[in-house]
């Protein structure tokens, strides 16, 4: 048995490693490909909106290496697409980040066209992209879900996200059962306010940087700083969850 002191220091480089974040172009998953990348790791990003894509991939590429496409995982097939466009950049990947989201509301103001979209979105495209990647994989890889603490704030205005969340918190701990006897990791982050696009137009952009500053919201680089932990811990353990809040209103 190593020493103790052996044991602790010991991490897994993020250096070569091959990574796809989902909903890499704005806010926690922008993040965590900046992060990734500046340690070495080829990234791979993917969001609706192209200028949001050449935003990102402008600031991944001062650090590190980074492609992306734009793309609504919503639609049928381009998840497939997603990766196959991404094993033509990069290789094949070994982390799988799944974070891209529409905010939803309360069922009873939603149109079913909307709530099918965001089902599709929101939980759905997580589903296949998950099983993509455990096809494509073979034994060693991490699957990294940015789930929510809505998740358990099961409040009347946050019927279709928190259900949705819930539902993703009961996969990854299932799809870590089956993964894991192959080499796969799987772990389900869950932040709890974050800065970003998603809050407004409910929370502004200035009250959003006023929270911050005072601690009680936090930053994407927070996530990302979660999921670099998850990423470099030994391969022999896994997180399982991360629940992530801020100081000041750590019980939300």
């Amino acid at each position: 048995m190593p020493p103790v002191t052996q044991a602790a220091s010991e991490h897994v480089p993020l250096k070569g490693r091959k990574a796809i974040i989902t909903g890499g172009t704005t806010g926690i998953g922008r993040a965590i490909a900046v992060l990734l990348a500046s340690e070495g790791a080829d990234v791979f990003i993917c969001g609706r909106d192209p200028k949001h894509v050449d935003e990102a991939l402008a600031d991944i590429r001062a650090v590190g290496h980074g492609e992306g496409i734009a793309i609504d995982l919503a639609e049928a097939d381009n998840n497939t697409r997603l990766f196959d466009a991404a094993e033509a950049a990069i290789g094949t990947p070994d982390i799988i980040v799944l974070n891209a989201a529409v905010a939803a509301g309360a069922l009873s103001e939603t149109s079913e066209a909307d709530l099918r979209y965001a089902i599709a979105a929101d939980f759905t495209a997580y589903l296949l992209g998950a099983r993509i990647a455990a096809e494509r994989m073979g034994d060693r890889g991490d699957v990294v879900f940015i789930g929510s603490m809505s998740a358990y704030v099961l409040g009347p205005g946050s019927t279709i996200y928190a259900g949705i969340k819930y539902g993703i918190q009961g996969f990854s701990q299932a799809l870590r059962r089956e993964l894991g006897p192959k080499g796969i990791r799987v772990s389900n982050v869950e932040p709890g306010k974050t800065g970003s696009d998603m809050q407004t137009p409910d929370i502004s952009v200035d009250e959003q940087r006023e929270r911050i500053e005072a601690e009680t919201m936090l930053r994407a680089e927070d996530i990302a700083a979660g999921v670099r932990f998850i990423l470099t811990q030994p391969r022999r353990s896994v997180v399982q969850q991360m629940t992530i809040a801020p100081r000041g209103e750590a019980g939300e």
